[in-house]
């Protein structure tokens, strides 16, 4: 892939957060996702590339939506797979809470895991206590092992989790073993990746989250040295013949990097909408200007670049609300 792709897709996600933003806490979730898709959608049209969907929010039939299959960027330079979601934390947006974001992950073709809409078990660290996880290990091995990677004792480790009833058992143990919790009502790709950076204060996240998530995680921490694995969770016998499709016949395997992202070269770019650990959210400010800060990364060079925009909104009718 050209490195140049690399700010183009900031722009794409940049787009998004501006234009979802004006939807902050107005409890319309669907409006803010459709607004946010199609500044995408008018991005995505400008830049170089042969882009195709593997990991969207539906299918064709589920439009405005970016749906899998569908071709976005010029049509001329690098083929690659995307994977999409152009707002990450639709609750969270409309209720005008904590760690909202844009967010595009793009490798070279064939590369992306084609992730079915299920569920996905996950366990997710940073770079420190990469290779040192085990997604069917018991919860307090993991968590000694984050514990003793870090330097940290058991008490100082923060473990984040998705506050959903299914959790309850693991909730339980990782209080047992004397561990701290941050408990988040959504937004799992932004736990995974809040993993990889020490200033948010979370070591290791655990959960089912949703499968496309997984893969949009794995990216980010692809970029960083971190490590994601996954376990997929059909909840029934049509989830499970999807995964078949997949060439998944033992639904039981984990899920490594490589199989959730292969190769050595892909971008992840996001943009915060509300406040969160890593990113702060669109700010809008006197003058029609808007503020964003996004976070961008290359896994085949390491750079990681977080960038402050400032946007004038006069000239973007299409991303003022009416």
């Amino acid at each position: 892939m050209e490195r140049s792709l690399t700010m183009e897709l900031v722009r794409v996600t940049e787009a998004a957060a501006l234009a979802s933003a004006r939807w902050m806490g107005r409890g319309k979730k669907e409006a803010a996702d459709n607004a946010a898709t199609e500044a995408m959608r008018k991005v995505f049209d400008t830049i170089p590339m042969q882009g195709t969907v593997v990991i969207g929010e539906g299918e064709m039939d589920e439009a405005p939506m970016l749906y899998i299959g569908e071709e976005l960027g010029t049509g001329h330079g690098p083929e690659v797979d995307v994977a999409v979601d152009p707002l990450e934390g639709t609750n969270i947006l409309a209720a005008g809470t904590w760690g909202a974001f844009a967010v595009i992950a793009i490798a070279d073709r064939g590369n992306l895991l084609h992730a079915p809409d299920m569920y996905m078990d996950k366990i997710a660290v940073g770079p420190e206590c990469a290779g040192k996880i085990d997604i069917n290990a018991p919860v307090i091995e993991n968590l000694k092992a984050v514990a003793k990677a870090k330097n940290k004792a058991i008490e100082d480790v923060v473990a984040i989790v998705l506050n959903r009833p299914r959790h309850d058992q693991i909730i339980s143990e990782i209080r047992e073993a004397g561990a701290r919790i941050k408990l988040i009502t959504d937004g799992d790709v932004a736990a995974a990746l809040n993993t990889a950076f020490d200033f948010t204060g979370v070591d290791i996240m655990f959960g089912i989250g949703g499968a496309p998530e997984g893969v949009l995680a794995a990216v980010g921490l692809k970029c960083l040295g971190g490590e994601l694995q996954g376990k997929l969770k059909p909840q029934n016998d049509e989830e499970l013949r999807r995964c078949h499709e997949m060439g998944i016949a033992d639904v039981d395997k984990v899920l490594t990097m490589d199989d959730l992202v292969k190769g050595d070269d892909c971008i992840f770019a996001a943009t915060g909408i509300t406040d969160g650990e890593l990113l702060k959210g669109v700010q809008f400010k006197e003058g029609s200007i808007g503020t964003t800060q996004s976070l961008v990364m290359r896994a085949k060079s390491g750079t990681v670049r977080f960038i402050d925009g400032r946007h004038s909104l006069k000239t973007k009718p299409n991303l003022v609300m009416k």
